[in-house]
């Protein structure tokens, strides 16, 4: 039985909104909400950000690279382990406050990079160096 937990609030839509114009720009990503109700985005089947919302709780996890992740921990209490998988490097963002979209933008990129096949990343990567 699946859980009817999609985005349903006014800011965890125009949050999504956000996500969405961001994670679209990369290569052959797809939007899915889960049994649980989350919305992912990821290619290839393999997740880089996902969110979620239940009643007032609204959350945006991105999958880091652990280093990150440890920097991210260590310097910003706005940032936190993802539970359940963070021990794989997902970190989750306080969505409380104004959110820095250059620097979630940077972490999206890194999980997507992390997330997408190799001919995809290195394409990307490229794309990326001649702008």
């Amino acid at each position: 039985m699946g859980h009817d937990r999609q985005i349903k609030s006014l800011h965890g839509n125009e949050l999504l909104t956000k996500i969405r114009e961001i994670a679209k720009k990369f290569p052959e990503v797809i939007e899915a909400v889960d049994k649980f109700g989350h919305t992912s985005f990821r290619v290839k089947d393999k997740p880089f950000v996902m969110m979620g919302e239940n009643g007032d709780n609204l959350t945006l996890s991105i999958k880091t690279l652990k280093t990150t992740q440890q920097l991210l921990l260590q310097e910003q209490d706005r940032f936190f382990k993802t539970p359940y998988i963070g021990q794989h490097g997902w970190t989750s963002v306080s969505t409380n406050q104004k959110l820095n979209w250059n620097v979630i933008e940077g972490f999206i990129l890194e999980g997507y990079l992390q997330a997408a096949p190799r001919n995809l990343s290195k394409g990307l990567i490229e794309a990326l160096k001649n702008e």
